[in-house]
């Protein structure tokens, strides 16, 4: 089991919408009606950052733009907190943040929502993890609220964690801190999707084990993703699902996708997202969620590249 906790934020409630009409499958290039968008929300790697893993420069003039015709940037990843909060510094004010695939939402630095394991959970797939680092090539970290956590400490795993973490201590023992724990997040130097996965299946229903990317695998409550964190963030700012777009890339997008009409799987998606989606956004290279949403409220993105130079 997993305990859930809401914070719900001072903000004055925003005025309904009308529902927009549901198309069957992505279409390309489309774009749809959004003349009451009030909430986009974005995940980051291989949706809003390019392949180099940066945010694209046209994003911070295009972030005023929105904030202008009262839209609110949600970022919405399997990144901690402290890793979505270094990027997007300078910016973050009044930005909610959706971080650890929705078990924690954070707004002007006080948290909005959470979702963690309880301590039995994470006694049994931390050793059900070490059993399987027995035969195959993986790394755990144990994602705390105040920090993140690893005792595996090579080079080659540390690289890989360090992208993700901005807050990262080394332990001997994974069991050890006392934090809050919100997931737990499996690094497999092969694929994930075909070998970390189906060895934690056991643990569903009664967690969510999503495949977060080619590599990683989450283990989190049976009662966290991004889109419960979206709908929670919802249900608080007085936003209707008519008036919420949606950007993500992979498997753990998915629920993020349902909770928005205006849902875009990016090109290249994976197959399921690319299904579930109503529409599809140029890629991660194109700087796909940029176009998009600039097309979305009116803004030229010439201009955006203009106020870049």
């Amino acid at each position: 089991m997993g305990r859930v906790t809401d914070a719900a934020p001072s903000t004055a409630p925003l005025p309904a919408a009308s529902e927009t009409p549901a198309a069957s499958a992505p279409v390309p290039v489309r774009v749809p009606d959004a003349r009451d968008l009030r909430l986009a929300v974005v995940d980051m790697d291989g949706t809003l950052l390019d392949p180099d893993g940066e945010v694209p420069a046209t994003l911070w003039p295009l972030l005023g733009e929105l904030r202008e015709r009262g839209v609110l940037l949600v970022p919405a990843s399997g990144r901690q907190y402290a890793t979505l909060a270094r990027t997007f510094a300078g910016a973050l004010e009044g930005m909610p943040v959706i971080a650890e695939n929705g078990t924690y939402v954070v707004r002007d630095g006080a948290e909005l929502a959470s979702v963690t394991l309880d301590r039995a959970t994470v006694v049994e797939v931390v050793g059900a993890l070490r059993a399987l680092a027995a035969t195959r090539d993986v790394g755990v970290v144990l994602c705390g609220k105040r920090s993140a956590y690893v005792e595996r400490t090579d080079p080659a795993f540390l690289a890989e964690a360090r992208r993700y973490y901005a807050e990262l201590a080394e332990v001997d023992d994974l069991l050890a801190p006392q934090d809050d724990v919100l997931k737990i997040a499996v690094y497999d130097f092969g694929d994930a999707e075909s070998g970390t996965a189906p060895a934690l299946a056991r643990f569903r229903p009664e967690q969510q084990v999503v495949v977060s990317g080619r590599h990683w695998v989450d283990v989190m409550a049976a009662a966290a993703n991004k889109g419960a964190a979206v709908r929670r963030l919802q249900a608080a700012l007085g936003i209707a699902p008519a008036q919420t777009a949606a950007f993500g890339d992979y498997l753990n997008d998915l629920e993020m996708l349902d909770a928005a009409d205006l849902s875009f799987a990016m090109a290249g998606a994976h197959p399921r997202v690319r299904e579930r989606a109503r529409f599809t956004a140029p890629s991660n290279a194109e700087h796909g969620v940029v176009t998009m949403l600039a097309r979305l409220v009116g803004v030229d993105v010439a201009t955006l590249q203009a106020a870049t130079r």
